[in-house]
């Protein structure tokens, strides 16, 4: 009897599931890690192919808008063409592509090359998520949703690590070379797991093309607009203005077709289910945190610190390797224990890992970061495999596509505004910062003059002959360092913003109810 009941409440999967799932994460993985290792190198990929500052954002934007896109349509997409015949393509595409890039010789072929290959790995990331709740038993999906985590939060960690020591040794080609043969052992581990099964050209007839033609207007204006505004000075800019109406327009009404239409794109009334709809805006937060952390922690360094890409990279590895470990033991955690319990724990460390940045100095480097870094390493690795879990039980199969778009949109919707709204803020924190400084220094002030003297002597002393510049050269030091410290204190004030972002989303997820499924001791 006992057999019996061990048999029904673990039930075994087969090789092939299991090479299926570890080849689709690897996918998955590829297309996320692929957007942060170019982001790492595109200093060095504007220079090479002639592109401004300005101009060569849209390496990135173009692939962003193009994911972003696509990933509400993988699940239908995938029942129309099949998901074997769907995922093969466009994994053999990606990789295609990524060889193209890293051949592209203008600005304007990198583009077009970054914005058809981010429709590409934008399908790898939700088809991932999807055979994990399709294919696996509830028993045995924590330990795919691990897989799943550790593209999702490994892979942005990595990133800059992967990029800048390829980008200073081997050059910027090589952040797309690089995709070449794990991409090989992928199509492999896909061709030979997934089921054969026809094509349902038939749904193209029922398509919900008007949902998908507000659904892709609104997502690509609202993307861009996240990805330009900052740059644009926001609604002081008629693009940006354009392009929020566009925006706010097209997603309404793509809500409103979707909840009225017989066959819709996505099913939105998964967000009313308790648990998917709390878990879907906890990963929105999430996302905000990963990503933005991933953001602001580079720029802080290689404004302040002045480091090369290399040298973040390094800082950076202490977010990311750690997770290779942790993220496989997540899996025996959530059997022990209330998987709620290990998602608060990871919000809890996440939070903290940015909390330890809000006392920092201009001093602030490696050393100092290395624990808020690990501490942060500590809290990613529990929270999304979980997570994913909680929010997922109880989705039909027929619902899948849609959960696994949603789920997956939402942190990457968060991961965009948090970008950008960090970018802002920080510009408006450090102006702050800036004014308060300037009006305590005075040359009227007995300290300010004393260190404008010394400057001064020191500049005389080391090759400026003449008092005038030598004074005009301290006083510019005294502008840089007021500079700095600004800049310093608006960083630590982005972090402080973090990390009451996740303090929000350990709030949702204290709202979370206990799946059934699910229990602690390992009785699933």
């Amino acid at each position: 009897m006992n057999a019996a009941v061990q048999t029904v409440s673990a039930p075994s999967v087969g090789a092939r599931t299991w090479i299926a799932v570890i080849g689709a994460n690897l996918g998955a993985f590829m297309a996320i890690l692929n957007i942060q290792i170019v982001n790492a190198s595109l200093a060095d990929i504007q220079g090479a192919i002639g592109a401004g500052i300005d101009d060569g954002g849209w390496i990135s934007t173009a692939y962003l808008v193009a994911e972003i896109v696509v990933i509400p349509l993988t699940g239908w997409l995938a029942r129309v063409f099949s998901v074997r015949r769907y995922l093969l393509v466009n994994a053999a595409l990606f990789l295609l592509l990524s060889a193209a890039c890293a051949l592209a010789q203008n600005l304007g072929q990198m583009i077009v090359l970054r914005a058809i290959q981010g429709f590409t790995g934008g399908v790898l990331i939700p088809m991932a998520f999807t055979l994990i709740i399709t294919l696996l038993p509830a028993a045995k999906q924590p330990v795919g949703l691990a897989l799943f985590a550790i593209s999702a939060t490994f892979a942005p960690a990595i990133g800059p690590t992967i990029g800048g020591y390829l980008t200073e040794n081997w050059g910027w080609q090589y952040i797309f070379y690089v995709n070449l043969v794990p991409g090989a052992l992928m199509l492999a581990m896909l061709w030979v797991s997934l089921e054969k099964k026809p094509m349902q050209l038939g749904l193209l007839r029922q398509g919900d093309w008007i949902g998908i033609a507000t659904m892709a207007i609104g997502l690509s204006a609202l993307q861009t607009l996240l990805e330009e505004g900052n740059k644009d000075d926001w609604f002081g800019s008629p693009f940006i203005v354009r392009l929020s109406v566009i925006a706010a327009v097209a997603l309404t009404l793509f809500i409103w077709i979707e909840l009225r239409t017989r066959h819709p794109l996505l099913n939105l009334r998964l967000l009313a289910r308790r648990n998917f709809g709390l878990g879907s805006a906890a990963a929105f937060l999430l996302g905000i945190a990963l990503y933005g952390s991933v953001f602001i922690l580079p720029v802080y360094l290689a404004r302040v610190q002045g480091y090369n890409a290399e040298q973040i990279g390094m800082v950076l590895a202490w977010t990311g390797l750690p997770q290779l470990v942790l993220i496989p033991l997540v899996p025996r955690l959530m059997k022990k224990f209330d998987a709620r319990l290990v998602i608060g724990l990871g919000f809890a460390l996440f939070a903290a890992s940015n909390f330890m940045n809000i006392w920092m100095t201009a001093d602030t480097a490696a050393d100092q970061l290395l624990w808020p870094n690990v501490v942060r390493a500590l809290g990613q690795a529990l929270v999304l495999a979980p997570l994913a879990a909680v929010a997922a039980a109880g989705i039909e199969p027929e619902n899948a596509g849609s959960a696994s778009a949603l789920f997956n949109m939402m942190r990457n919707l968060g991961g965009a505004i948090g970008i950008a709204g960090l970018q802002t803020f920080l510009i408006k924190r450090e102006q702050f910062h800036s004014n308060i400084l300037n009006q305590s220094v005075s040359v009227f002030d007995e300290a300010t003059r004393t260190r404008l003297g010394k400057l001064t002597q020191y500049f005389l002393q080391h090759g400026v002959t003449d008092t005038t510049t030598a004074t005009n050269k301290a006083l510019l030091a005294i502008g840089n360092r007021i500079h700095q410290q600004a800049y310093t204190m608006a960083f630590a004030d982005t972090f402080f913003l973090l990390g009451m972002a996740l303090v929000l989303a350990l709030a949702t997820v204290l709202l979370l109810k206990k799946p059934a499924h699910m229990s602690a001791g390992g009785a699933h």
